[in-house]
């Protein structure tokens, strides 16, 4: 139950998120937030769905991108796959997170802007960089992709973030896991942007 909502904009990622825990009959808002910058980096962000303790993970975790790499502009698709998920899986097990099904380690989604590039984390760990500029994840994130495929066509009128606010005021409304504040942060500097509704 969620939605987080990443976008690529003039060279610069945005990723929002709603602030809602329900599991499908009780709901609570929380003050911890889906969406934070990585630490050691100010040049990434992740927004995630699926458990508050694996973002919580995610969150407090050091090092995940290493600033060799990142200072010689290697952290890319085959980083993420090589390096960079086998340390997630590391996390997340070491934390009590990891899961196996079938014989086959599983954990969550989460979406992952870093600089100018938009990567969605799936629960088998694969790395997906979809075509388009945009890409959601959670409960509400066929509504959000719709949102953001019908706001792509007024994109020189309207900024990224007001994109992404109307996008999660979509999956709020037709979404019954999903609700406001909404807060983004982006790739370039650490500015939060906070909306009540």
């Amino acid at each position: 139950m969620t939605c987080i909502v990443g976008l690529i904009n003039n060279d610069t990622v945005y990723i929002g998120a709603d602030s809602l825990e329900s599991n499908g009959y009780s709901k609570v808002v929380r003050k911890d937030k889906k969406v934070f910058k990585l630490k050691n980096t100010h040049n990434a962000v992740i927004g995630f769905t699926s458990s508050f303790r694996m973002g919580q993970l995610l969150m407090y975790a050091t090092n995940l991108l290493n600033t060799k790499n990142e200072y010689e502009n290697e952290i890319n698709h085959e980083y993420l796959v090589t390096k960079f998920i086998p340390d997630i899986i590391k996390l997340f097990e070491n934390g009590g997170y990891g899961k196996v099904k079938d014989g086959e380690k599983q954990g969550g989604f989460f979406l992952l802007g870093y600089k100018d590039k938009l990567f969605k984390i799936e629960s088998d760990y694969q790395v997906a960089e979809s075509y388009y500029s945009y890409d959601a994840c959670g409960s509400g994130e066929d509504l959000a992709l719709g949102s953001l495929t019908t706001t792509e066509y007024l994109k020189d009128n309207i900024s990224p973030e007001e994109r992404i606010h109307i996008a999660l005021q979509c999956a709020t409304q037709f979404t019954t896991g999903v609700a406001p504040p909404y807060y983004i942060l982006n790739t370039k500097n650490n500015e939060i942007i906070k909306y009540d509704n």
